[in-house]
């Protein structure tokens, strides 16, 4: 039986298409890949921010997910691991991005592996991968895979073939997160040491009548 993991991934891009959802994407692809090549099968869910803003913010006031929350928070706190990708405003993560991981419950991401990303319009912003979304993560006691990927305006023109910076910085950011995610429980498979399945006294009893 192929092993099988659930991925989530978060995307915070505002506009409609947006370079955060496209470097979501491929990083979503490589990682399938990835995962593939380990013999295991990916389940995607895909959380577009900018869907559900208003919600997000619902929630905050509060304190209650609405309905059509409800499934994202829950994809996320079920997910092998995560793909977390947000816009650079003012050096930092955006408003919406933040607020969906504080709607969070408490625990939702401790021991998860997730893989940071984001994008802006120049490469002066590609710190704040280390000085805003490593430590929010770490916060939270997810597991951060070692690459971070940045992707400025001009890093989606001609060099970015496959050999080139973004290509190779984003397939190994993908195997690190596929590594770790391999390396968690199959969901098919009982942990090692679990009890087994207890039969029910009233089945016991019309076996020993018959």
């Amino acid at each position: 039986m192929t092993a099988r993991r659930r991925i989530a991934v978060v995307t915070a891009g505002l506009s409609q298409p947006s370079s955060t959802r496209l470097l979501a994407d491929r990083l979503t692809a490589a990682t399938t890949d990835a995962l593939v090549e380990l013999g295991i099968a990916a389940e995607v869910t895909v959380i577009d921010l900018r869907d559900v803003a208003h919600e997000v913010t619902d929630h905050l006031l509060t304190g209650f997910p609405p309905p059509r929350l409800r499934p994202a928070v829950e994809a996320v706190a079920e997910a092998d691991g995560l793909i977390a990708v947000t816009p650079i405003f003012s050096g930092s993560f955006s408003g919406l991005f933040k607020m969906f991981f504080d709607v969070l419950e408490p625990g939702s991401l401790a021991g998860k592996p997730v893989l940071i990303a984001a994008t802006a319009g120049t490469a002066r912003h590609s710190l704040a991968l280390e000085h805003a979304l490593r430590p929010l993560f770490s916060y939270l006691r997810a597991i951060v895979v070692p690459t971070a990927v940045f992707a400025a305006t001009e890093d989606w023109g001609a060099t970015d073939g496959p050999g080139g910076e973004l290509a190779r910085r984003i397939d190994r950011a993908a195997a690190e997160l596929a590594a770790l995610v391999a390396a968690r429980p199959d969901r098919d498979r009982p942990a090692a040491g679990a009890l087994p399945a207890v039969t029910p006294f009233e089945e016991l009893l019309s076996g020993l009548s018959g």
